[in-house]
Formats: C-alpha cells, structure tokens, sequence
C-alpha cells in the first residue's frame, strides 16, 4: 500500500483503537467547550487539561453546547489515538450546562429547585415632544370642487400652524384622499351623492406650552378634525434603564424571599428574559372649523409611565 494512500486513510479517521486497550477510567470533567482543529471535533478545556469529546455528536443539538458555554460531564478516557492527539481522548456518559447531568433538570437534582418570578417596576417620566394629527376635510358634489376648497384651507392651516409652532417644530404632510360619498338603497345600486377630500398633517414640536395655540390657529385657519395628540420622551433611555434595573432587582429579590422559606439559598440565575412598554397620555381633541372659539384650549400633559418587566428563573437549593 503506497504512503499516499495511507495518509488519506489516516485523514479520514477522526478515532481508531490501538491494540491492547487498558482499562477505562470514569471520570467528571468541568470546563468550556472549544472547537478543535479537527473538523468537527470539541474538547472541554479545564485550566491547562483539554479532553477531547470522542461523542461529541450526541449532544451538539443541545442550545447549551456551543463554544465557550460551562459544561459538567462524566464519563470514560480512552487509550485511542487521534488525527492531531489534541487533548485526552474521553467519551462522555452524560452532559450538561455546568450544574446538571446530561438531560437532567435542576429539579431532578438533589436539593435543587428551579423557580419562576416575575419583577415589575413603573418609572414616570416628563414627556418633551408632542405630537398632534391634524386634518383639513372637505365634501362638495363634485370632485374637483372638494379638492379646490381642501387645497384652499390646507395651505392656510399649514402657514398657521408653521407660525403657531415656532422655529423648531415640523410640519409634513402625512395622508391625502379624495373618494366618493355614496348613497346605499335597498335593492338598488349605490348612488354618489358627493365627494371627500381629506388632507392631514403631523405636527412635532419640543414646546409643549404651544400645544393649545396650535390647536387654536389650525381650527381658526380651516381645520376640522384633531384626530390624536400623543406626548413622548425622545432621550428615554435612562428612564427605561432605571425601570428595567428596578424590575430585576424586584425579580431577584423575590427569587430570595422563596429561598429562604425553603430554608437554603439561590444558587444562581438560569434565564432572564425582559418586556418594556410605554404608556403615554393620549389626550384626544376633535372641532369643527365653525365652532372654533377664540378661548384658548387647554391641554393637560400629563407624565409617561414608562413600565418593564422581567421574568426569571433561578436555582434554589433547598434547606435539608
């Protein structure tokens, strides 16, 4: 048989016995996964001991097994030779994150628990943006007329609102329509009566002691229809940050009182999972342009409750 074919031969052999086995040795193996310089192959790698997993496939369906990941395994060393002798060859019985047994759960363990809490916090906050839906609408029996007498009304309720404002707001246009009004008869085709023209804008200012005087010059201006003001906080991340920091300490502390009823400890935290939302005042404001009064509307803002909460599993051993 030539070289170059025993070279492919060897290439092709991750693992092969050597005559005269001794015997094996059961042992529990702590450590990281890390990939080899084999295809395919992982060690755990202890301090300055690596064993080489012979079985590796059986487990890397495992979310746990992944590089870096702390595992526990017991099983046998092997008196075999590898391609590159990388580590102690070993072949596990059972494998696990570091803390359980090959497919065991905590709750199979000895001493061990696994418990469910959820922590809650809600941070209030001082909104700085509004946000204000604002439409002009109008209906004639012809088409061109509705989207005339719009066109008309639009622009002066733009210039209005641009002034009323101030510098730093912005005003864009956000829907348009122009449709049909039909008449529905009983057994009879719908008819058009008319038309609709909708044009709408959006309206972002940081002055929230405008919002009133904004509202105030589009109705004057021919506006009639306020369909939603909302208030935001635009640098909200410390606010969410300090929420979220107070629902874990709230899960981690509950995770604790269960422990000590149990008469033992938390032993470490196995998943954390978070939800955030935010809960803005919705104020709502709706006029017709022939009702507006010169009174000035009032606009209560409110603060934001910006809320979080997290849920988590921890590990309790027991008291015996």
């Amino acid at each position: 048989m030539s070289k170059r074919l025993l070279r492919m031969i060897s290439a092709m052999v991750l693992v092969f016995a050597v005559a005269g086995n001794t015997l094996a040795k059961e042992i529990t193996v702590r450590g990281r996964l890390q990939k080899t310089v084999e295809a395919g192959g992982w060690l755990i790698v202890d301090g300055e001991h690596k064993y080489l997993i012979l079985n590796a496939q059986r487990f890397q369906n495992e979310k746990w097994f992944k590089e870096a990941a702390e595992v526990e395994a017991t099983g046998e060393t092997k008196d075999v030779m590898t391609t590159y002798m990388e580590g102690t060859p070993f072949e596990a019985r059972t494998m696990g994150p570091l803390g359980q047994r090959g497919s065991e759960s905590a709750g199979d363990q000895k001493g061990l628990t696994r418990v469910l809490v959820t922590g809650d916090s809600i941070v209030q906050a001082q909104p700085d943006t509004a946000i204000l839906t604002i439409s002009v609408v109008t209906q004639a029996k012809r088409a061109i007329d509705a989207q005339q007498e719009n066109a008309t009304k639009s622009d002066a309720v733009v210039r209005a609102l641009k002034a009323a404002a101030g510098a730093g707001a912005e005003v864009k246009t956000s829907g348009y329509s122009l449709q049909p009004q039909r008449l529905y008869r009983e057994n009879q085709p719908p008819t058009i009566t008319g038309y609709e023209a909708r044009n709408s804008v959006i309206v972002t200012l940081n002055d929230l002691t405008r919002v009133g005087s904004v509202i105030d010059a589009a109705a004057q201006a021919g506006a009639n229809d306020v369909s939603g003001i909302s208030f935001t906080l635009r640098k909200d991340r410390p606010a969410r940050d300090q929420a979220l920091g107070e629902a874990t300490r709230e899960a981690v502390a509950k995770a604790q009182v269960i422990a000590q009823a149990l008469g033992g400890r938390v032993v470490r935290i196995i998943e954390v999972q978070e939800e955030g939302t935010t809960k803005p005042p919705q104020p709502r404001y709706s006029a017709e342009s022939s009702q507006a009064k010169l009174a000035s509307t009032p606009i209560e803002v409110g603060t934001l409750d910006i809320t979080s909460r997290v849920q988590l599993i921890a590990e309790v051993e027991a008291g015996r």
